[in-house]
């Protein structure tokens, strides 16, 4: 290889994608990762769903009304979007395109639907798909959480297993199961430590957006 095919230093940003069915510990995950990797872009998703207890608008999500999600969507501000279970998640270009500007890798947590038109956009993405250890741990988690009624819980597993059929359109899997939080965060790590190292990064790059 010529030196000009290897990266020897530090010239651009990657864009990792964390994804997976609702419910499967992706929170969880982001948690811990937000300590142990500080210095990544942690993108914020805008949604049109209601703050559940002890959400923080603009830290968690950024909270929109409808007709504003819209607006920005249509003015070509967000990088994705997608509606899921009757709202609308998307999550905002303009931040994405500040941290690969100053050569920062970034992370977007956001749902399966969501994640493939990310990569749409940013072929050069890294799609990790989070799994549960099995279906009945992912029905115990969503109904331990009590944030859905016992229809949006069925809705929810349906979706779940539509998704867990998309795993394989992904570039790793990770195991998240019961008493294995910890475990999967260490090879979530392990994969942007190994992207991070290759001799050719797969560093990203977004077209003029609109923020």
């Amino acid at each position: 290889m010529s030196p000009e095919g290897a990266s020897l230093g530090k010239t651009g940003g990657i864009v990792f994608v964390l994804s997976g069915p609702s419910g499967v510990g992706k929170d969880s995950v982001l948690e811990k990762l937000q300590i142990l990797e500080p210095d990544l872009h942690y993108c914020v998703t805008a949604t049109t769903r209601s703050p559940r207890p002890g959400e923080r608008d603009g830290v968690d999500y950024f909270f929109l009304g409808e007709e504003e999600f819209v607006r920005l969507r249509d003015s070509g501000g967000l990088i994705e979007w997608a509606q899921v279970h009757g709202r609308f998640y998307g999550v905002p270009a303009g931040q994405v395109q500040v941290a690969l500007d100053r050569g920062q890798d970034v992370l977007a947590c956001i749902d399966v639907q969501g994640a493939m038109t990310f990569q749409s956009r940013i072929p050069s993405a890294v799609l990790i798909f989070l799994a549960p250890g099995s279906p009945e741990e992912l029905r115990t988690r969503l109904s331990r959480r009590g944030t859905e009624d016992g229809a949006e819980l069925e809705l929810r597993l349906a979706n779940a297993q539509e998704e867990l059929a998309r795993a394989r359109e992904f570039d790793y899997l990770v195991v998240n199961r019961d008493g294995g939080l910890d475990a999967a965060v260490d090879a979530v790590r392990g994969i942007i430590q190994t992207e991070r190292l290759r001799v050719s990064p797969r560093y990203a790059s977004l077209g003029a957006v609109n923020a």
